[in-house]
């Protein structure tokens, strides 16, 4: 019998398994940027960056890089919004279809694709056992659509800090006042890259914990979140092996789990991956 911990790490290893054996890795080229390392780049979309000579070099040791003149934070934003907006018209790249014209920092410094945050939302009952609030993603969402969710989460934008923007996701995806908001305490990141058949995607969640008062009850916001639900840890880590769970949420939820001593190193996770 299939054990919690194998389950979970399954679920790990799906994730990121772009470090795993028949991954795309030996043949992706890096994309670099002023000489640091952004992202990659796989070889079936590098043939088509060739098309724009005028923004991307040709590869060279083993490397895709802009064009020397793009000197600057600007000319390199708006030369590869361009192409984007040029892929997206002509439907050569599918992942380019959910692009919400949403702009990005790149930095050298996370090596990442995507920063994201995501907030583990929780309560203390009488007995002082600690219950956590998961939302199911609407079904209209393009990702992952009726999933279980953590309780917020948001992709952050250029030119808009971490903080405003739990904020704001807060107050949209599930009316939780500023005031309980801002409480939130950052207290990890989980970094990893996985692809499928859309592309390499590196992404890095900044993780916070917000605990909620007891009569606090979230409410459905913007319509990204179709329900809440207020479970046991216990049904928590029950629900984080099954097809149910949006599985990067539940890497958030493992790291909370780990933290707040629902794993055991005799018994958990830690006898998998030490």
């Amino acid at each position: 019998m299939t054990t919690w911990s194998e389950k979970m790490l399954q679920v790990l290893r799906r994730m990121n398994n772009f470090y795993s054996p028949g991954s795309s890795r030996t043949t992706c080229l890096r994309f670099e940027v002023g000489g640091e390392q952004v992202g990659w780049v796989p070889s079936k979309v590098a043939s088509i960056l060739s098309t724009f000579p005028e923004v991307f070099n040709p590869p060279q040791g083993g490397a895709i890089t802009l064009c020397q003149n793009l000197d600057s934070y600007g000319r390199r934003s708006d030369a590869v919004d361009s192409v984007l907006q040029s892929l997206r018209r002509e439907g050569l790249l599918t992942v380019l279809k959910g692009w919400r014209d949403e702009v990005r920092i790149l930095r050298h410094s996370t090596n990442v694709y995507g920063e994201i945050f995501h907030i583990n939302g929780y309560c203390q009952g009488e007995n002082g056992e600690l219950r956590m609030w998961v939302g199911r993603r609407s079904m209209t969402k393009q990702t992952y659509p009726g999933k279980l969710d953590n309780l917020a989460a948001g992709g952050l934008a250029a030119g808009i800090g971490v903080k405003n923007t739990l904020i704001k996701e807060c107050e949209e995806e599930a009316c939780i006042p500023e005031d309980i908001a801002e409480t939130a305490r950052p207290v990890s990141t989980v970094s990893y890259t996985y692809e499928d058949e859309e592309g390499v995607f590196p992404e890095s969640q900044f993780v916070f914990d917000l605990e909620l008062p007891p009569e606090f009850k979230p409410k459905i916001g913007d319509g990204e979140v179709q329900e809440f639900y207020l479970y046991s840890m216990d049904k928590v880590k029950e629900l984080l092996i099954s097809d149910d769970f949006k599985p990067n949420c539940a890497m958030v939820v493992l790291d909370f789990l780990i933290r707040h001593s629902y794993i055991q190193p005799d018994t958990g996770l830690h006898q998998y991956i030490n």
